[in-house]
């Protein structure tokens, strides 16, 4: 079972145009409404390529409500912690080059109760019996993993997301954070198995620029030594890049024509994780899911049938020239 943790979850509406013009009247070809949040994505990735998830949210008002039932019609049982505040809606402007544009509210803020009562409801989850489910066979399902996921809502003070981290390791599960700032230097530091970043994300951490893969993987190794166990980075067009105890590996896979990057990080942390979460297959399989999800419009998960694998290509730790941009 893999468990997501997303404290700012969100609707997200997102329009296909033939062009983005500011300050002009635009015709939309296309528009959907997703689930959205980093951690409901991959809990939405998991469950439609048929690996066990379970996901950890905050609710609020008529946009709250929207969300649960999107969820549910996607055959996902969230575990919903209701707030006083109302649940954000994001909106996604796709133009047919692969160019996206967003603009996301900031959510609502969550009091201290709300929070422990998130830090409560993952606990609980962890303590409940799994389910069985009926995997992709060319993956094999990690399991015991808890995936905290996404921005912070305005006002948590990072201290409070660092004593969950504290807690989810000391539970003895494995923990993966997705988010960005000080909230992912603190889960590195609060030891998490694996954390994963993208490209600016990445820069911003470690308070530099990154301008080449050795740059990239310089920095993925310094979060390494604050105490984090494996770093995937994904960089966009450019692929990803693994840094573990075993080494680095890179790998891409082309997308020939990509409507939406919304949500393919997501894609990709789950692929890797439902492959294991370690090493160039586990890599290959999240670059997989990663295509798939830039294949396809707005925020929608891939499953089985999108997935193209003989597409991806695998740089193995010991072919690695690390002057490569």
């Amino acid at each position: 079972m893999i468990i997501t943790v997303t404290l700012n979850p969100s609707l997200d509406r997102s329009v296909e145009v033939e062009s983005l013009e500011r300050g002009a009247v635009i015709r939309a070809a296309s528009s959907r409404v997703d689930p959205g949040g980093k951690g409901v994505n991959v809990a939405r990735a998991l469950l439609a390529n048929g690996v066990a998830s379970r996901a950890v949210l905050t609710c609020g008002g008529e946009e709250g409500q929207h969300l649960v039932r999107l969820l549910q019609a996607e055959g996902v049982d969230p575990i919903c912690v209701w707030i006083a505040g109302h649940t954000r809606s994001n909106i996604t402007l796709a133009e047919p080059d692969g160019i996206v544009t967003k603009v996301n509210e900031p959510g609502p803020a969550l009091t201290p109760d709300d929070f422990q009562q998130v830090a409560s409801a993952v606990l609980g989850a962890i303590a409940a019996p799994t389910r069985p489910a009926e995997p992709d066979p060319a993956v094999t399902p990690a399991t015991d993993w808890v995936v905290v996921c996404g921005s912070m809502p305005p006002g948590l003070p990072v201290e409070s997301f660092t004593q969950l981290c504290q807690r989810l390791t000391a539970a003895g599960v494995r923990l993966a954070v997705d988010t960005s700032g000080p909230a992912l230097r603190a889960g590195a530091i609060a030891g998490a198995a694996l954390v994963k970043p993208n490209r600016d994300e990445l820069a911003e951490v470690v308070g530099r620029e990154l301008t080449c893969l050795a740059d990239v993987v310089e920095a993925a190794r310094e979060v390494r030594s604050w105490g984090a166990g494996a770093v995937l980075a994904s960089l966009g067009a450019e692929g990803a890049v693994l840094v573990d105890d075993d080494g680095v590996t890179v790998g891409r896979s082309p997308v020939e024509r990509p409507r939406s990057a919304v949500g393919a990080g997501d894609a990709l942390l789950a692929g890797f994780l439902a492959a294991g979460a370690k090493g160039g297959a586990a890599l290959a399989e999240a670059l997989a899911w990663g295509a798939a999800a830039v294949s396809l419009p707005g925020s929608r998960m891939p499953g089985p049938g999108d997935l193209q694998r003989q597409l991806v290509h695998i740089q193995p730790p010991e072919q690695l020239r690390l002057t490569e941009a």
